[in-house]
């Protein structure tokens, strides 16, 4: 019979990941959005029948912070 222990912690791990993005999404709504989603270089074309929105600058950002903090907490 094949261990399935590995398998099984990463479900577990996974599941625990889900759970607090879940708990983490229902807190940001009442939260302020403090602009995200809406800086000056974001691309919002809209006509008539046709809505295209790509937040490039708003990604950037958050990439940026997130490197910064990914890096302060696993330094070796």
């Amino acid at each position: 019979m094949n261990d399935l222990g590995p398998l099984a912690k990463m479900l577990i791990v996974m599941g625990l990941l889900l759970v607090a993005l879940g708990g983490v999404l229902l807190v940001a709504t009442k939260l302020p959005h403090l602009g995200l989603g809406r800086l000056p270089g974001d691309i919002y074309i809209k006509r008539e029948r046709f809505t295209f929105y790509f937040p490039i600058v708003t990604c950037i950002i958050l990439s940026a912070v997130l490197t910064l903090l990914l890096n302060l907490f696993f330094r070796r």
